[in-house]
């Protein structure tokens, strides 16, 4: 009889498993889990673990959606956007996002991640066209590039709360200019940047003769200074020298006298080839005569001869 009943309990047994394996789900770190029972949210799991349901999800009772919970990129490729002033460019742009609200989420697309995607593009689409038409052409290739990107961050914002969602970052990877407004295009910039160097050209040359002049003036000045002080100094030196003299010929006349010969002398046989043709009796020699300096006797007139 035990016999018997053995295919019943391994039968029971097996129900039994299939059913708690059925009941039992796990959620990772990478994944949210909304459980759901005819139709409506039962409840969201957004922590990681092992969790319980009803088992069989038969007849729409307890299924268990999976949700991303890591940051999700979707592109936008190939969008012509027109900026003020009538120039096209041909755009790329991509959204990082992450599913904040799990609810809300299953609420308004049923946790379809391609319909939340689909309206945000489209959103994505309309807030590139404004921000791009709002600016010249030299904005999309500027250091206000950053600034359009928060603001088209911002525009998305809006909408993806309505998802669930939270826009975590918008970037521009692509502005070209399309086939057609490209040639002209580059022209006209080609012409607008040489006559700007013409420009900066002619300002530096103006520059450079203004600092010239000045600096010429400045010489001027600074020479004509520097010559007035030195003839100052050199007449001041002058007066020293010959208040000193004044002052040595007032103590001793006579060695003055004496020195002043003795510079002379210096001054006047400095070379081996000097020669001087001067009366020995001058007043020049009269210290090589008598170191006293006094004259010298003339020599005697010889006697004349008689007349007949």
């Amino acid at each position: 009889m035990t016999s018997n009943r053995l295919p019943l309990i391994l039968g029971i047994l097996a129900v039994v498993l299939v059913a708690l394996y059925s009941s039992v789900f796990v959620v990772n770190a990478r994944e949210q889990a909304i459980v759901v029972r005819f139709g409506q949210i039962q409840s969201v799991k957004t922590e990681p673990g092992i969790y319980f349901k009803l088992p069989f999800a038969f007849m729409d009772a307890d299924r268990v959606q999976i949700v991303e919970r890591q940051a999700l990129r979707f592109d936008l490729d190939n969008i012509r956007v027109q900026v003020r002033g009538g120039a096209t460019f041909d755009v790329d742009a991509f959204v990082v996002y992450d599913i904040r609200d799990v609810r809300k989420f299953r609420e308004t697309v049923s946790g379809d991640r391609e319909a939340a995607e689909a309206r945000l593009r489209t959103q994505l689409d309309s807030s590139l066209r404004r921000v791009y038409g709002l600016r010249d052409f030299d904005a999309a290739l500027s250091e206000e590039r950053v600034a359009m990107m928060l603001e088209v961050r911002d525009d998305l914002h809006r909408d993806a709360e309505d998802l669930g969602l939270n826009i975590q970052d918008v970037r521009i990877r692509r502005t070209d200019l399309t086939r057609e407004v490209a040639p002209k295009t580059y022209d006209r910039m080609r012409a607008e940047r040489l006559a700007e160097a013409e420009l900066l050209r002619a300002q530096g040359t103006e520059e450079g003769q203004r600092r010239r002049a000045i600096a010429d003036r400045q010489v001027v000045e600074i020479t004509a200074d520097a010559q007035r002080d030195s003839e100052i100094l050199r007449g001041q030196g002058d007066a020293e020298r010959n208040r000193l003299f004044a002052d040595a010929f007032s103590k001793d006349p006579a060695f003055f006298e004496f020195y002043r010969s003795m510079a002379a002398y210096s001054t006047a046989l400095t070379s081996q080839d000097t020669t001087l043709v001067i009366s020995p009796n001058s007043q020049f020699f009269r210290f090589f005569n008598d170191a006293s300096g006094a004259p010298r006797n003339p020599s005697p007139a010889m006697p004349t001869a008689p007349a007949n």
